[in-house]
């Protein structure tokens, strides 16, 4: 197969497939069955969370450290973990992103990057790929960010593709192959636009 392009994963992600590159950098195609989703309309953060959202102690930024988000998710999160996020994989996402159809969450403390994740809109689906954190809650704040884009710009499908105890505690289900497919054809039909939420006023209690 040529080197990876970003005409290549928009093909695979419209047919329900993504790829992972082995130890050597190879490429592999996956389409798990069943495969792990987060339903947008249930997601709620932890109480553990609230706090630290309401402390504002992290910044959030879309779309100014694409391939730096990418970098810091390709780093092994222990001696057990195997590298998925090649090079080639690096850059065929950030041509996607170029193209406005790739995007990150970032945070930061001190104008340092702190956390954040990377994902990819067709249509109303937004398919999840990492995230990483370098302080504690940091990815977090990103992922409860992007619940905050999607649910205001009227996203309908959010794949996390494998199921683990990670997207567990956003609230992710498997569901069967089949059953995403049809999600997946409704969501491409959806146009939705991957931007900043309009900050929600709070209205002052009538006296």
């Amino acid at each position: 197969m040529d080197k990876l392009t970003a005409d290549d994963l928009v093909y695979g992600y419209i047919n329900g497939i993504f790829p992972m590159a082995d130890a050597d950098g190879t490429l592999y195609w996956y389409a798990p069955d069943p495969r792990a989703i987060i339903p947008l309309a249930t997601y709620k953060p932890a109480k553990s969370l609230r706090p630290v959202l309401n402390r504002n102690q992290f910044e959030v930024r879309i779309n100014t450290a694409f391939k730096e988000v990418m970098h810091f998710c390709a780093i092994p999160r222990s001696d057990d973990d195997s590298v998925w996020i090649s090079e080639e994989i690096i850059d065929a996402y950030t041509e996607l992103h170029q193209m406005g159809l790739a995007h990150s969450v970032e945070t930061y403390i001190d104008d340092r990057l702190v956390g954040g994740l990377y994902g990819v809109a067709l249509g109303s689906a937004f398919f999840g790929e990492s995230m990483f954190n370098r302080v504690s809650n940091a990815s977090k704040v990103a992922f409860h960010h992007l619940i905050l884009i999607l649910r205001q710009q009227h996203f309908t499908l959010l794949d996390t593709q494998f199921i683990n105890d990670n997207v567990r505690r956003y609230g992710a289900i498997e569901i069967p192959k089949a059953d995403y497919l049809k999600q997946l054809k409704a969501a491409l039909r959806q146009k939705a636009r991957f931007v900043e939420p309009v900050p929600t006023i709070k209205k002052n209690p009538s006296r």
